[in-house]
């Protein structure tokens, strides 16, 4: 709604306060601000209006005060950042002009000014769903292929093992590692989650955890020679149970760890011997490290979309004041597939 010349209403999501334990929808706010749609002059900035935000466990880290990160905390008082999709309605940097389609980290509010706009990507492919630049098609998507080709290493044949398989990177590792000829066995929470991925993502088997009294077991029911590759989006009670069931050279990828999250005292890992007697690499990774692969990524993935070999499954919250609810509901499972948030369809 305009409020004068060229400023406009926005509403945006507020941080209240640092978080401890789980977040709670009231850990934030939503409050009405305005916003000029210029971009001052002197600056290389540009204004967006946000259509598609993203909604990612990494995010809760951001909730506390942290040091010595790769992210820095959210300010308590102002909007939460996160990725997004945008529309460029006002450029004064080079590379962006009025109308392109962009992605990469916005504010959680209608309209952002994004002041350093060299970390966000043009959007050139527009024949598949623009929300897929929140998924497949960006941050997880890199994630997923990172993580899998760069740090796994895989070899055609190999027992691969992901957990947290449903969510926005899992889905994606387990239909690469399918590709590839391996064996996939997938882990997730609710029987809905299990169902879709040996019917939708094409996993040679899956189990939820929550109905599983011993992991160990469950991993020797699935790998009774063991697990070449694990990929890692859980932490805790799992990776212990991974560890004893990896075979020797057997590659861990630490993307997330998803039950240490909210957890003010973490816990441990006690099986860390089995990194010496089988001799395995266990590496932690963040995508940021690997986006100069995006072309490359882009090349293959496109093609395996558009000819139905990948599927992507979203859960879509509708309205920026639906975002609160949609983030929190990670850390239960509420979602299944992709957390997005729709601001606006264009």
């Amino acid at each position: 709604m305009a409020e004068g010349e060229g400023v406009m209403s926005n509403k945006q999501i507020i941080l209240r306060d640092y978080v401890s334990g789980f977040p709670k929808e009231s850990d934030m706010l939503a409050r009405s601000g305005s916003m000029g749609l210029k971009v001052a002059e002197g600056s290389n900035g540009v204004v967006v209006k946000n259509l598609y935000l993203s909604c990612d466990p990494y995010m809760r880290s951001r909730m506390r005060q942290l040091q010595g990160s790769y992210v820095q905390s959210f300010t308590p008082g102002s909007p939460i950042t996160g990725y997004g999709v945008s529309k460029v309605l006002d450029s004064k940097h080079p590379n962006f002009n009025k109308g392109d389609l962009v992605w990469g980290i916005t504010g959680w509010e209608e309209y952002s000014l994004v002041e350093a706009p060299e970390t966000l990507f043009k959007i050139q492919n527009t024949d598949v769903p623009l929300s897929y630049y929140t998924g497949i098609l960006g941050m997880p998507g890199m994630t997923a292929y990172a993580g899998f080709y760069e740090v796994c290493s895989p070899k055609k044949g190999e027992y691969v093992f992901v957990s947290a398989a449903s969510g926005a990177v899992g889905q994606l590792v387990g239909q690469f590692a399918k590709l590839l000829g391996c064996y996939v066995v997938g882990s997730a929470g609710t029987k809905e989650k299990v169902d879709l991925l040996k019917n939708k993502f094409g996993f040679d088997e899956a189990f939820n955890y929550k109905e599983e009294p011993d992991l160990n077991v469950a991993l020797k029911r699935y790998f009774p020679e063991g697990i070449d590759i694990y990929f890692e989006n859980v932490g805790g009670k799992m990776l212990d149970a991974v560890l004893v069931n990896m075979r020797v050279h057997g590659r861990i990828a630490v993307c997330g760890l998803i039950s240490q999250y909210n957890l003010d005292q973490p816990e441990g890992v006690h099986n860390l011997f089995c990194l010496i007697t089988k001799r395995l690499r266990m590496e932690g990774f963040v995508v940021i490290d690997y986006y100069h692969l995006y072309p490359k990524f882009l090349e293959m993935i496109l093609p395996h979309i558009k000819e139905g070999r990948v599927v992507y499954v979203e859960d879509v919250a509708e309205g920026l004041e639906n975002a609160p609810a949609a983030l929190v509901g990670l850390f239960s499972g509420r979602n299944v597939g992709k957390q997005v948030v729709v601001v606006a369809r264009e």
